[in-house]
């Protein structure tokens, strides 16, 4: 038997990614933040709510404070107006007398805010570590790095990029660059009408259901002409004739909530909810929307619960804050949170009570603090490639 009380230790040494994944080391091209500076107030303080109503009173017009559907309850009650990534942004763009726009979202929203509003407008984000699991998945390195593998295999010419909104202020950038676009999970069939109109070929970054989906539900696309590439693998894991064959080339990522929905999930609830309507967000896997009953963005999916009759029954595929804000909405409705087990979007989260009292005390006393700010050069491409989608018809 070895003796292990002399064995010598392994010498090996971590890679950049596993420090990352260890949280010892930040990559600033991903979404991942640092922690707030400063003293956060308790989450036992029983003053927050007023803390938090003072401050914004003081402030008065120079905050204008947004707050995304997946946000919890105690932060919601103090948006100004409530949305989806996208519509925030713009709302933040149609407020240029606020000094201040709080973002209470996460990074890759706060980014978009601050492409979109004037610069004189200081986009704040209370927990700089509320980034998006999903956005962390393309990085700028990679996403380059594919485009030099799809130039090699002779076809980038041919390939337009769409990214999600859902991404980094330096992959709208990419996007912009290459002639793409942005879309939203509203009008991706729209943006990928638009792309296929420029070119035979679309990179869709960076949710991989998202892209496969629209391509296959509401554009008539097979699963056949979809391929996946895997930044961690060498050519992205497929030959040159896959990529050359390839309608859509689908980033391998996704989102941590969404993804997490199965097939087994949509059967179980019909068994234990008779008459239950499905419905689920196109970030969901290909197999639990084709199953499913209803598919749709976030406004969409707060549409449908509000229009569905009294005594309708719903199973709701997307983020728990947002289900059950919805369902306490609409006491007349059964709307259950699709799967058995509870998930909240845990970067979402990070935006509690503590912090944004933080953020709009600081601002009150003219401190500013976690000013999210785009470079010129990415703020440039980012804004052409989110203007083309502007321009969508």
């Amino acid at each position: 038997m070895r003796d292990v009380t002399t064995a010598q230790p392994l010498d090996v040494q971590p890679t950049p990614l596993a420090l990352l994944l260890l949280g010892r080391e930040a990559d600033p091209k991903s979404e991942r933040g640092v922690e707030c500076p400063g003293d956060l107030p308790s989450p036992s303080d029983p003053d927050l709510v007023e803390r938090a109503r003072a401050a914004k009173e003081k402030l008065g017009d120079k905050v204008f404070v947004l707050g995304h559907h997946y946000q919890r309850d105690e932060v919601i009650q103090f948006a100004d107006v409530t949305g989806d990534s996208f519509k925030l942004a713009r709302d933040a763009a149609a407020r240029p007398e606020a000094e201040y726009i709080v973002f209470c979202g996460v990074h890759f929203m706060a980014e978009s805010a601050d492409i979109l509003t004037t610069d004189d407008q200081k986009v704040v984000l209370p927990d700089l570590a509320a980034g998006c699991s999903m956005a962390d998945m393309a990085t700028a390195e990679q996403v380059a790095e594919c485009w030099d593998v799809l130039t090699e295999a002779g076809i980038a010419e041919q390939v337009v990029p769409v990214s999600y909104m859902n991404s980094s202020a330096d992959i709208k950038a990419f996007t912009g660059k290459h002639g793409g676009t942005i879309c939203t999970s509203s009008n991706a069939k729209r943006a990928l009408d638009w792309a296929f109109e420029q070119g035979e070929k679309v990179l869709f970054l960076p949710d991989q259901h998202l892209g496969r989906n629209t391509a296959v539900r509401e554009m008539g696309m097979t699963l056949e002409d979809c391929v996946l590439y895997n930044p961690h693998k060498p050519n992205g894991g497929l030959t040159v004739e896959e990529l050359r064959a390839a309608k859509m080339i689908l980033w391998r990522g996704h989102c941590s909530v969404h993804g997490r929905f199965s097939l087994d999930s949509v059967n179980d609830v019909r068994e234990r909810i008779p008459g239950v309507n499905v419905l689920v967000h196109p970030e969901c896997k290909h197999e639990v929307v084709a199953a499913a009953d209803y598919v749709g963005s976030t406004e969409y999916i707060i549409k449908t619960l509000e229009a569905a009759p009294a005594g309708s029954k719903w199973a709701i595929g997307t983020e728990l804050n947002l289900v059950r804000r919805v369902a306490n909405a609409h006491p007349d409705k059964e709307i259950v949170f699709l799967d058995k087990t509870v998930c909240f979007c845990s970067t979402m989260n990070r935006i509690d009570l503590p912090h944004l009292v933080w953020a709009l005390e600081s601002l009150a006393e003219g401190n500013l603090v976690n000013r999210i700010q785009v470079d010129r050069e990415t703020e440039s491409f980012a804004k052409l490639a989110l203007e083309r989608m502007l321009a969508l018809p």
